[in-house]
């Protein structure tokens, strides 16, 4: 009996330490930051071999206390491991608390808090323009009639009299402004002299002419 007894012993002994073996424990879980293309992603793994559901809440961290709850998945582990996905578009160097809660075997966070790179994930870069060829023409826009900006008068224009204002000034005489236009009262006196002496020698040559004939006529 003594001998049947530590045998049942050891055989419980042996199902129980099996069974705590194959039981969910935090030590089974594991958390990462990861880049998914352009956006942050956290994603948790549970390699429990026993399938044992379990909820993961993820939490922001901000002066040791929760800043933001993320989100919750249940997830039943797996010996090859299985991956939750929490979309979560970190900054780097961020603080992240995960629970997991599987019935009355776990209850706890995962240890240490899971810190994000110093390096955020790599932002789409943005096409660089392509400069144009040196033999095509760029076309300009040109401004519509109605765009055109109506040139306003300046002051000195709109205080100048019209045209057709008359001035306090005197005009002058009429013959002055033809002769002053024609430039002929500059050359009156040359001919009236240049007359006057052609009047005289003809009168002069008249006068010899009659009085050298009225003397052949008395001979």
């Amino acid at each position: 009996m003594r001998i049947l007894g530590v045998a049942s012993a050891s055989a419980a002994l042996a199902i129980g330490v099996a069974g705590n073996a194959l039981a969910c424990n935090i030590s089974e879980f594991s958390a990462e930051a990861k880049c998914d293309g352009t956006k942050g992603v956290i994603v948790v793994t549970d390699v429990d071999a026993s399938g044992t559901p379990a909820n993961v809440s993820v939490f922001l961290e901000s002066n040791g206390a929760d800043a933001k709850k993320i989100g919750t998945q249940e997830v039943k582990g797996s010996r090859q491991g299985t991956a939750l996905t929490f979309a979560e578009d970190w900054q780097p160097n961020a603080t992240y608390r995960i629970h997991v809660k599987a019935g009355n075997l776990v209850d706890e966070d995962i240890k240490p808090n899971l810190t994000t790179p110093s390096t955020a994930c790599k932002k789409e870069e943005s096409p660089t323009p392509t400069p144009s060829s040196p033999g095509t023409p760029t076309k300009s826009a040109t401004p519509k009639p109605s765009e055109t900006a109506t040139p306003t008068p300046s002051a000195s224009e709109s205080s100048t009299a019209p045209a057709g204002t008359s001035s306090n000034a005197p005009s002058p005489a009429v013959g002055d402004s033809n002769l002053a236009e024609t430039g002929a009262n500059s050359n009156t006196g040359l001919i009236a002299g240049i007359a006057a002496a052609l009047v005289v020698v003809g009168g002069g040559a008249v006068f010899f002419g009659l009085r050298r004939r009225g003397a052949n006529s008395g001979r």
